[in-house]
């Protein structure tokens, strides 16, 4: 048990503000400069935006590059956290998404969307729950105090897992819900591992290759107590700078569809909070430190929306319900995951 809870600073006590703010400039810039963002959207590489990629990176560079990676070999101490974490992401979440979205698409909203709109906006919602966060994740892990070791390794077996697990459980929940897919369409392969290369494997390379040269460099000593605490805001700025960059692509949309956006969060709200309470529970339950239950829960909670825009756009098109359902899926991330972090470090043990 720790003995003293974090400490947030100003800046972060006041993040769902900033965040706030960043969202509604961002849809200000997407509307009054359209055509610097619509160049903008299109620089990919696949169907990955190469800017938004380095705000990412921007990222989850702080907290990679303060892992000590000679201590991964002493996972096994934290196998429960992992098992609960593999089993709600792959057994429970994909499919709890789904529920939730068909019930709320197909009943509840008969009266305000069409069945096509509703099949549409399933697939954004099935897209989103069959991936669990990879990148955000080691914010929202650095958020909570928890243990950037086990994150990382958490973080790299569903990774491992999302490579052959991910297509399989869309095609087979897509099937199952009757969501028709282009035959000339097929479930994008390339796409898939180009955004775990770019999110997580580059970032996690240049972390490793920064750590050992500068602590033999400059000394651990300096690489903890002056390089860390100088890198600390990075994060947040970069989080913020991607809110810009992704609100500012879809604003049109957004203000365009009011009702549509709010209906579509709804569901995806209520499952995030769905998986990460289950998630907690289970990690408290099995008496797991707090350092491991909060990312375990945090993973579970958010989504790889970054693959989850890819795949829908490379899918169903741009303008697709089903990527408006995963743009939706950004909107209310971030306002969420906060809202889970206060959670996470108020009932920290």
């Amino acid at each position: 048990m720790n003995s003293k809870p974090k400490k947030i600073g100003f800046f972060e006590r006041f993040l769902t503000l900033w965040v706030s703010l960043c969202i509604l400039l961002g849809i200000l810039l997407g509307n009054f400069f359209p055509k610097l963002f619509i160049n903008l959207s299109h620089l990919n590489i696949g169907s990955v935006n190469i800017p938004v990629a380095i705000l990412v990176w921007l990222m989850i560079y702080p907290m990679m590059v303060q892992i000590d990676f000679s201590s991964i070999r002493n996972i096994s101490k934290n196998l429960k956290g992992l098992w609960i974490t593999l089993t709600i992401n792959w057994l429970v979440k994909p499919f709890t998404m789904a529920l939730f979205a068909y019930i709320f698409f197909y009943f509840l909203y008969q009266t305000w969307i069409t069945p096509e709109e509703a099949e549409q906006y399933l697939a954004g919602a099935i897209l989103l729950g069959a991936a669990p966060c990879t990148a955000m994740v080691f914010v929202w892990s650095y958020l909570t105090d928890g243990d950037a070791n086990y994150t990382l390794v958490q973080v790299s077996v569903n990774d491992l897992i999302l490579l052959v697990a991910f297509i399989p459980i869309i095609a087979f929940l897509f099937d199952f819900f009757g969501i028709a897919v282009s035959d000339s369409v097929g479930l994008p392969y390339k796409t898939l591992f180009s955004s775990i290369l770019i999110f997580v494997v580059f970032p996690l390379v240049t972390g490793y290759i920064s750590n050992r040269l500068l602590i033999k460099i400059k000394g651990a000593t300096w690489f903890k107590s002056i390089f860390l605490k100088r890198l600390k805001p990075l994060s947040i700025i970069a989080l913020l700078s991607t809110l810009v960059f992704i609100f500012a692509f879809q604003g049109n949309t957004i203000i365009a569809q009011p009702l549509t956006i709010i209906l579509i969060a709804i569901p995806l709200t209520i499952q995030t909070y769905f998986i990460f309470f289950l998630t907690w529970g289970l990690g408290k339950y099995f008496n797991l430190k707090h350092s491991v239950c909060a990312p375990s829960a945090m993973i579970g909670a958010s989504n790889f929306f970054e693959l989850a825009v890819a795949i829908a756009i490379a899918l169903f098109g741009l303008n697709s319900g089903a990527s408006l359902a995963t743009v939706v899926g950004i909107l209310i991330e971030v306002p969420i995951m906060l809202s889970l972090v206060r959670v996470a470090n108020k009932w920290k043990y």
